[in-house]
C-alpha cells in the first residue's frame, strides 16, 4: 500500500519509491501539512504543525484547543482566501453574498487503486491499475456549500505524486471561482534555490537559479499559452544541491495555457509553493450542481540532485504521459521543407526533395507551411485548409503518391488555431476570430487567433482537417501555433462569462486535438509554437514530440536543449540538422542526436561529400536510437556553467551502453580536458567502440578519460560509444 491512513492519529501518509508526503486531519477538521521529503518509515509527526508563538495579527480559531494554531502560521494543506491565512492562497470562491471568504474543512476520504482521468484535460495515465494508488479527500465550505476534492495519485515505482483539485457547487446559489491552484506544498525551511526556465523566441528555456528570499517570487504566463517566455516548471533545490547530489523538488503543470507558480517565504522561515491556472484574467461561474476540474501538477522528489529529478520526470513522461503507438515505436527519420524553401515550392520541388532525401537514407518528407489556400507568404489563407493547386498542380494525392513511390512517408503542416484576415473563412465568419468589441484587434505574423472556445469553430476546423487527413495517406502532422492571444474575448460568451475565455480556449484546443488523434491513431503528431512556445506536458499528451526551437544553430541549441532536459525527455525534443554553418555538419548532427533527430534543409544543395556524411549520421541515428530515446540522461558539463564546453551522455537502463557527446562552444583557454562519466555499473567493463580499449565502470566514473588531444576549435565535437563486454 502506497497510501496509508492512521485513523488514530488521523494522518495520511503517501509513499512513493523514494519520498513520503504526510498531512493530518487537525482539530475542527482543518487539513494540516506535516512533511514532504525523503522516504520515512513512520508517521510520528504530529508536532510538526507547531511554529511557536505569534501575535494577535495572525487570527486563530477559538474552538481549537491546540497551542499556537493559526491558519496564517500553520502549514495548511490547501490554503484558502480570507479566513485567517494571509499568505498566497490556493483557493478563492466568491459566493452569492458577494464576498470571497473561503474555508474548506475535511469531510471524508477514499483510497483506491488506479488513477482517475480528468475530464477534458490531459493528465498522466496508467498502463495498469497496479502502477498507482489514489487518495481523494473531500472538503467542504459549510457556509457556501462549496465541495472541494483534493486528488493525490502516488506512483509506487517512481518518486512521483500528482495533484489536482475538483470544485463542485453543492449549494442552490451561484458561486464564482476566482482562483483554484492545483497544489499547495509547505516546507519548514527556506534554504532553497529556485530553478525555472525563461526565454523568448529563438532562445527558449534558459535556466535561471536564484536563492529564495522573504516575500513572494513567481513564474507566470498570461499570454494564452505556456509560452516561450516562461515554462510551467519550477524546482526547489537545497542550496547545497548539485547536478548529482542533494534534495530537489520539481513541479510541472500539465497545462498549455496561462499558468502561475508562486512561492512565498514568510516571517516564520517557512516556504509555501502553489501552482496552477494563473488567476489573472481567470474566473469560472459554477451554477448549482456544476463541477470545475483543475489541471494536474506532477511533483517529483529527488535525493540525487537535479539530475535525479530530471530522470524521474523523463521516466514518468515516457511511460505515463506519452500515448499511442509512437510512445514506444521507432519514429521515422524525417526531413522538413521549411528551412529548405520556406513558401517557395511546388510539387516538383517537393518530389526533388524526396528523391535526394531517399538517396541519403531519410524516411519521411514533411511539407511545411504554404500548401493550402492562396498561401505564398504569411499574409493569407490560415483557416482555408484546402489544397493550393496552383502549387501542387496534380493535387495533394498525386504528390503523396509520387513521394510514396520514391519510398518515403509523407507529413504535412497545419496551424488550426489561427485565421488570416485575408482568407475565405475570415470573410465568411469575421466573428470567429478572438476579439473584443469596439477595440482594434492586434495582429501578429499577419494573423489572428481563431476562437477555439466555440464548438462551431472547432467543428469547422476538424471537418477541414479530417477531409485532408482521411482522403490522403498522411503519416505525420506538424501542429503549429505562431502567436499569443491579445484582446481575449469570444462572441458567444456573455459579459459575466468572458473571464472564462482563456481556459475555455485551452479546453477547446485539447478537444480538437483529441478528436484528431482519436480519428487517426497511427498519425505521428509533432507540436510546435514558433518552435518551443508551447513545450509543456499538456501538449506532450497529444503529440509525443515538440519542435524544441526555431533556432537550429547547434551552439545556441545547447542551452535550449540543456534547459529543456531539466524536465522533458530527449525523445520529445524536435531537433534537426539544418544548413546553419556556424559549426560543421558533424557537430550539427551530434547536437541534433540528443533529440528526435531529422533534417531541415534543401537536400538538393547538399554536396556529394556531405551526402556521404549524412548517410553515416543516419547510421548512427539507427544504431543509437534506443539508448538515446529510452536511456538515462546524465548532464556532465552544463553550458550554463561552462563558457567553453558542453557535454552529456545517455546510459541504457541495463547500464550496458553509453553514448557520450562533447561540444566546444568556443575555444577554451586551457586545452587539458578530463571527463568523469556518470551512471555506469562500477563492476562492469566497457569497450570503447572507436579505440577498442576496455575500461571498468569504476575507472570511467572515478578516474575518467583524458580527451586533451581532441580538437578544441570553435564548434568542434565528438561522440564516444561504450558497450559492456
Amino acid at each position: 500500500m502506497s497510501i496509508l491512513f492512521d485513523s488514530e492519529k488521523k494522518i495520511f501518509k503517501l509513499d512513493t519509491s523514494d519520498s513520503s508526503y504526510v498531512f493530518q486531519i487537525f482539530e475542527e477538521n482543518y487539513l494540516v501539512h506535516l512533511y514532504y521529503g525523503a522516504k520515512i518509515p513512520d508517521n510520528n509527526l504530529t508536532a510538526n504543525y507547531y511554529r511557536g508563538w505569534f501575535a494577535s495579527f495572525c487570527p486563530s480559531n477559538a474552538k481549537v484547543k491546540a497551542d499556537c494554531f493559526s491558519p496564517d502560521v500553520t502549514p495548511m494543506e490547501y490554503s484558502c482566501e480570507g479566513a485567517g491565512d494571509f499568505r498566497v492562497s490556493a483557493l478563492a470562491i466568491r459566493n452569492s453574498d458577494g464576498n470571497n471568504v473561503t474555508d474548506v474543512r475535511y469531510v471524508s476520504h477514499k483510497i483506491y487503486k488506479g488513477k482517475p482521468a480528468l475530464e477534458g484535460l490531459p493528465s498522466l495515465h496508467l498502463n495498469s491499475e497496479d502502477e498507482a494508488e489514489t487518495l481523494e479527500v473531500l472538503t467542504e465550505d459549510r457556509t457556501t456549500g462549496a465541495l472541494v476534492t483534493l486528488i493525490y495519485t502516488v506512483f509506487e515505482n517512481y518518486p512521483v505524486i500528482t495533484r489536482s483539485v475538483k470544485v463542485e457547487n453543492g449549494s442552490d446559489a451561484r458561486m464564482d471561482i476566482e482562483r483554484v491552484y492545483s497544489c499547495c506544498v509547505e516546507y519548514e525551511r527556506t534554504d532553497f534555490n529556485m530553478m525555472h526556465l525563461y526565454g523568448k523566441w529563438l532562445k527558449e528555456r534558459t535556466l535561471q537559479v536564484r536563492h529564495l528570499a522573504h516575500g513572494i517570487q513567481s513564474v507566470v504566463s498570461k499570454r494564452g499559452s505556456s509560452s516561450h517566455n516562461h515554462n510551467p516548471f519550477v524546482a526547489l533545490a537545497d542550496e547545497k544541491a548539485t547536478e548529482d547530489y542533494g534534495e530537489v523538488y520539481g513541479f510541472n503543470l500539465v497545462y498549455s495555457g496561462n499558468f502561475s507558480a508562486e512561492i512565498e517565504v514568510d516571517a516564520f522561515n517557512s516556504t509555501r509553493l502553489i501552482m496552477g491556472i494563473n488567476p489573472e484574467s481567470f474566473g469560472w461561474i459554477l451554477e448549482p450542481g456544476e463541477v470545475f476540474q483543475s489541471p494536474e501538477v506532477v511533483m517529483v522528489y529527488s535525493g540525487e540532485g537535479v539530475g535525479g529529478m530530471s530522470r524521474a520526470f523523463h521516466d514518468i513522461y515516457r511511460n505515463n504521459l506519452l500515448r499511442g503507438k509512437w510512445a514506444k515505436e521507432k519514429r521515422p527519420l524525417l526531413i522538413n521543407s521549411w528551412e529548405g524553401c520556406y513558401f517557395d515550392f511546388d510539387d516538383e520541388k517537393m518530389v526533388s526533395f524526396a528523391r535526394k532525401a531517399k538517396e541519403m537514407g531519410i524516411e519521411m518528407l514533411v511539407m511545411d507551411d504554404g500548401w493550402f489556400g492562396k498561401r505564398n507568404d504569411d499574409t493569407s489563407s490560415l483557416g482555408d485548409w484546402f489544397v493550393n493547386e496552383d502549387k501542387l498542380k496534380g493535387g495533394l494525392g498525386s504528390l503523396i503518391k509520387r513521394v510514396n513511390d520514391i519510398g518515403l512517408k509523407f507529413g504535412i503542416w497545419f496551424e488550426p488555431e489561427m485565421i488570416s484576415p485575408e482568407s475565405k473563412l475570415y470573410k465568411e465568419h469575421p466573428d470567429w476570430c478572438v476579439h473584443v468589441n469596439d477595440r482594434e484587434n492586434s495582429i501578429a505574423r499577419q494573423q489572428y487567433v481563431i476562437d477555439m472556445s466555440r464548438k462551431d469553430v472547432r467543428d469547422n476546423i476538424f471537418e477541414q482537417m479530417y477531409a485532408i487527413l482521411s482522403d490522403n495517406p498522411i503519416d505525420y502532422l506538424k501542429w503549429d501555433f505562431n502567436r499569443n492571444i491579445s484582446e481575449a474575448g469570444s462572441a458567444l460568451l456573455d459579459s459575466e462569462h468572458q473571464k472564462e475565455f482563456f481556459h475555455r480556449f485551452v479546453l477547446g484546443t485539447y478537444e480538437l486535438m483529441d478528436r484528431i488523434t482519436s480519428a487517426f491513431p497511427d498519425l505521428l503528431m509533432e507540436n510546435c509554437s514558433g518552435g518551443g512556445g508551447r513545450f509543456d506536458p499538456g501538449m506532450l499528451y497529444y503529440s509525443p514530440q515538440i519542435w524544441c526551437s526555431d533556432n537550429t544553430d547547434p551552439i545556441e541549441r545547447l542551452t535550449i536543449q540543456f534547459g529543456t532536459s531539466l524536465c522533458y525527455p530527449g525523445m520529445c525534443m524536435g531537433a534537426h540538422v539544418s544548413a546553419n554553418n556556424r559549426a560543421g555538419i558533424d557537430t550539427r548532427a551530434n547536437v541534433a542526436l540528443w533529440g528526435t533527430f531529422g533534417y531541415e534543409l534543401d537536400p538538393n544543395k547538399v554536396s556529394d561529400e556531405d551526402k556521404e556524411t549524412v548517410k553515416k549520421q543516419i547510421e548512427k541515428y539507427h544504431k543509437y536510437y534506443d539508448v538515446i530515446h529510452f536511456g538515462d540522461l546524465y548532464r556532465i558539463i552544463s553550458p550554463f556553467e561552462n563558457h567553453y564546453r558542453s557535454a552529456w551522455s545517455y546510459v541504457s537502463k541495463d547500464k550496458n551502453e553509453m553514448l557520450f557527446t562533447s561540444v566546444v562552444m568556443r575555444r577554451p583557454e586551457i586545452s587539458s580536458y578530463f571527463v568523469r562519466f556518470k551512471g555506469l555499473d562500477k563492476d562492469k567493463y566497457y569497450k570503447d567502440e572507436e579505440t577498442g580499449e576496455v575500461y571498468s565502470g569504476a575507472l570511467l566514473m572515478n578516474a575518467g578519460l583524458n580527451f586533451t588531444n581532441k580538437d578544441c576549435s570553435d564548434g568542434a565535437s565528438f561522440l564516444k560509444y561504450f558497450k559492456a563486454i
